[in-house]
């Protein structure tokens, strides 16, 4: 059976994270990659630390696989390149500031015209409509600006980031959905069309229930640290060597989290009733509960609630993610071999399909224009001679 997105070509002219993890997605699901780099320079990412031999692992991480074709989009030539291969292609993928393909003459309505059935997918920001749809952004920005980092840390502490690029891998997981779902729409109609994300429009989609709090409250939600707003004990706890999680996620489990802990008390306890009755007397509960598990061990605990079928879970570090089984069983380690940087590891595909076998590895991350003349000549059909006028002319590298 052939992997979902074969046969699909997808033009890549994006860089950093948002884009290219985007990118990344589809060619997991066996899209063709072809990948738009600035000669010499190549995407802002291959600077990124960290790096090993002198290889940036930022861009081998999310950019593997892809084919590396450099174009000077600034040149006449160049931009009759890309258009080219934009005919050739099912999808475009942009992650420049709204306007900057309208100023480079290669704007959706010009690839549009040279190809009907061509999805355009542009992820920027804050959109390509709207007052502040041409400020530039980063992840820090649309996390501070959609209320994310309003609600993330500890009480009376200052905002706090999410610990990775939330704002990027939020827009290219919606994004790649985009795409998706208009190359479906596409096999009814036949026709392409343009598909609009905002890194800022993503945050504010995720914010959970954060958004209808405020309206019943009439208070901004404000950081719990790792508790739960309105789900209680349902957050981090400290054993006496390490920390750990417990969610009791219903009444039910409540009082098989009492059995287990041998704490009747708490069950009777008309303050620890209901989920709501303990939201309301967390502050009452908090202390029972951090002197109950400050004697024992985390595994300890861990074997205890786990046997009584109370979910919970180690707080891991990321060298304790790089053992745990079952992230290995479901084969989320896979590896890279980079001329430069030698074996490594990264994680695998997480939607898990019938028709995408697994594999343990994953091809190399190209370098610049790597597959300029390959591209050329089997997407566009040029001969050598063709291919060596476009270099001469500085169009290609």
């Amino acid at each position: 059976m052939p992997k979902p997105l074969e046969g699909v070509r997808v033009l890549d002219l994006t860089r950093v994270l948002a884009g290219p993890f985007c990118t990344m997605m589809l060619s997991d699901l066996g899209a063709e990659i072809i990948k738009v780099e600035a000669p010499g320079t190549g995407d802002d990412s291959r600077a990124f630390g960290p790096f090993r031999n002198g290889q940036s692992l930022y861009f081998v991480n999310v950019n593997r696989g892809k084919k590396s074709i450099a174009i000077d989009l600034k040149s006449e030539e160049g931009k009759r390149v890309l258009v080219g291969l934009a005919k050739e292609c099912d999808v475009v993928v942009e992650n420049f500031r709204p306007g900057t393909m309208e100023k480079l003459g290669l704007g959706w309505d010009v690839l549009k015209a040279a190809n009907p059935r061509l999805i355009y997918a542009a992820v920027s920001g804050f959109g390509h409509t709207g007052p502040d749809s041409g400020r530039p952004a980063y992840d820090i920005l649309v996390q501070a600006m959609g209320g994310v980092m309003s609600i993330t840390g500890w009480p009376d502490s200052p905002p706090t980031r999410v610990g990775l690029s939330m704002g990027d891998i939020t827009a290219a997981v919606f994004c790649s959905t985009g795409i998706t779902t208009a190359l479906y729409q596409r096999e009814k109609t036949g026709l392409g069309q343009k598909i609009d994300v905002s890194m800022l429009d993503c945050q504010l989609s995720i914010l959970e229930n954060a958004l209808v709090r405020f309206q019943v409250d009439g208070r901004p939600p404000a950081p719990l640290g790792t508790r739960h707003p309105t789900i209680t004990p349902f957050q981090a706890f400290r054993a006496a060597d390490a920390w750990f999680v417990v969610a009791v996620g219903n009444d039910g489990l409540w009082k098989k989290f009492c059995e287990a802990m041998k704490r009747p008390d708490l069950l009777a306890d008309a303050r620890f009733a209901t989920n709501g009755d303990r939201t309301r007397h967390y502050a009452e509960l908090l202390p029972e509960l951090e002197r109950l598990f400050e004697p024992r061990d985390r595994a300890e605990w861990l074997e205890i609630l786990n046997g009584a079928g109370v979910p919970s879970a180690p707080v891991n570090t990321v060298e304790d993610v790089m053992r745990d089984r079952q992230l290995a069983a479901r084969n989320m380690f896979v590896t890279v071999d980079d001329a430069a940087a030698g074996r490594v590891t990264i994680p695998g595909n997480p939607i898990k399909m019938e028709s995408v076998p697994e594999s343990a590895t994953r091809p190399a991350a190209p370098a610049i224009g790597e597959h300029t003349d390959e591209v050329l000549r089997s997407t566009l059909g040029l001969d050598e001679a063709a291919i060596a006028a476009l270099r001469a002319q500085g169009a290609v590298v």
